[in-house]
């Protein structure tokens, strides 16, 4: 017999149990069905998000620092550190423990507020009397129906064509958190988030790192200045990224990975390394899903088609995160999650696409919120724009890190801030600060009066919205 639900989630990320749990403290009874497997073949709900992006690849990060600081810049300080070695297998471990510890609590989340769960893979059967019938394939076949279902069943990496992941040779985000020895070359394909994070993970252990894109220019859908100030700072620490390339054949054999390319300069280019990690952009994922079977919409991309309240073709389905429209972050995947709990309640959910923040965690880190210059530029927007070197902050000089800056946009007339983008330490925390500065429509000069704690990086903030109206403390 069926088993019945008022809401059921199908995928387990965070969009989906974000909006399992949101649907329940709502007073829902709601089922949340999820496949990812540990690798005793255990429930590992949280998605790519926690089981191979990022809260793994932020472990990997923060172990690939501290293993630079020790070897580059503990001396700086006074610390003589020497013949220090890097214990992969131990890096990695701990990197698994960091992923379980975040499995386990949310499936103490679901117990915690009375969420169902069921370890497999959901899929639709048929439209039932008052909801849909949907099958649960795992260790024990389960038949569910729900009222309403929401799915959020993320994505998967894009493989080149003719190049199938491996995850030995050629690896996808998957593999490359699963490299078990420094490789001596690797090279990766695609200059966005996941290259940037990975290339600098293991060119801090040792590894030769070249990245191939193919767009003619670096971050772009970064502000073009900030961009710039961080190509500048992995060129000086040794990330090779080369610019307008075209990738041909790519061999696999005992001794590694073969790759032939195109430069932009239009000269034929051959480069061997040890792995291959290839980053150029993720699918939405509804494998298995049967959409079919209920007349599911789908676009030209394989993604669920959905208004834009997060509404599908059919009454009573919606569908959160990667596998929709929109930037595929797992916070925009939370923020929609939440909203289709509150709206299947009968409450007003709220996304502001404009002020989702974005970041990368590399060394310096790039984060930004809402338009850049160039897109301010194309869309004929009047502006005026701000900027502060961390160079000139106290708390970065302390801290040994004074890449970078932050700089700000805003309305020319009204002085609405329009967008805030950093590049330099910490940012990806300073950027919460512009993100709330946005959402209540604020200008650059409240940023400017706020009181700024003294010495802090965020004091550079508040230095580039005095700089908008071409004034400064310079603290």
């Amino acid at each position: 017999m069926s088993k019945q639900f008022d809401v059921i989630v199908i995928g387990g990320g965070p969009g989906g149990y974000i909006a399992a749990i949101r649907a329940a403290q709502l007073g829902f009874s709601v089922a949340c069905i999820d496949e990812w497997k540990n690798e005793k073949g255990g429930p590992a709900p949280g998605g790519t998000c926690t089981n191979v992006g990022c809260i793994p690849s932020k472990a990997l990060l923060q172990s690939s620092e501290h293993f630079e600081h020790a070897n580059k810049h503990f001396a700086d300080h006074g610390i003589t550190a020497s013949d220090v070695k890097i214990d992969i297998a131990k890096m990695i471990g701990r990197k698994d423990t960091v992923v379980k510890q975040n499995n386990d609590g949310i499936l103490y989340l679901f117990k915690k507020n009375k969420v169902s769960f069921f370890h497999g893979r959901g899929s639709f059967v048929k439209a039932a009397e008052g909801g849909y019938e949907i099958k649960v394939a795992g260790a024990a076949e389960e038949s569910l129906t729900g009222k309403q279902i929401i799915i959020a069943t993320g994505s998967n990496a894009r493989a080149l064509p003719g190049t199938p992941f491996d995850e030995q040779l050629v690896l996808s985000n998957d593999g490359a958190l699963r490299i078990g020895a420094v490789p001596k070359k690797l090279c990766l394909i695609g200059s966005g988030v996941i290259g940037l994070e990975m290339g600098s993970v293991w060119r801090r252990l040792g590894a030769e790192v070249t990245i191939l894109e193919g767009l003619p220019t670096f971050l772009g859908a970064v502000d073009e200045q900030i961009a710039k100030e961080a190509k500048k700072a992995f060129d000086k620490q040794g990330l090779k990224i080369e610019l307008g390339v075209k990738v041909g054949e790519i061999k696999t054999g005992k001794k590694g990975v073969s790759v032939a390319y195109t430069n932009a300069k239009g000269e034929a280019q051959a480069l061997d390394v040890d792995k291959l990690i290839v980053s150029i952009g993720r699918v939405p994922n509804t494998i298995g899903l049967n959409t079919e079977a209920v007349g599911l919409q789908l676009d030209e991309r394989g993604a669920i088609v959905v208004d834009a309240d997060c509404k599908t073709n059919l009454p009573g389905v919606w569908a959160v995160g990667d596998v929709v429209r929109g930037p595929m972050l797992a916070h925009k995947a939370e923020e929609e999650g939440v909203a289709v709990a509150e709206r299947i309640a009968g409450q007003h959910g709220h996304v502001n696409f404009n002020t989702i923040p974005w970041v990368i965690y590399t060394s310096p880190e790039i984060a930004w919120v809402g338009r850049t210059e160039q897109q301010l530029k194309a869309d004929g927007v009047k502006y005026k724009a701000g900027s502060f070197p961390f160079l000139a902050n106290g708390r970065a000089r302390a801290l040994g890190d004074t890449t970078g800056m932050v700089k700000m946009l805003a309305d020319a007339e009204t002085d609405e801030i329009l967008g805030v983008h950093i590049v330099g330490p910490q940012a990806s925390e300073l950027i919460a600060e512009a993100v709330v500065a946005m959402e209540f429509k604020a200008s650059s000069e409240d940023i400017a009066r706020i009181c700024h704690a003294h010495p802090s990086l965020s004091e550079a903030t508040k230095e580039a919205a005095l700089a908008v109206d071409k004034r400064t403390l310079n603290f």
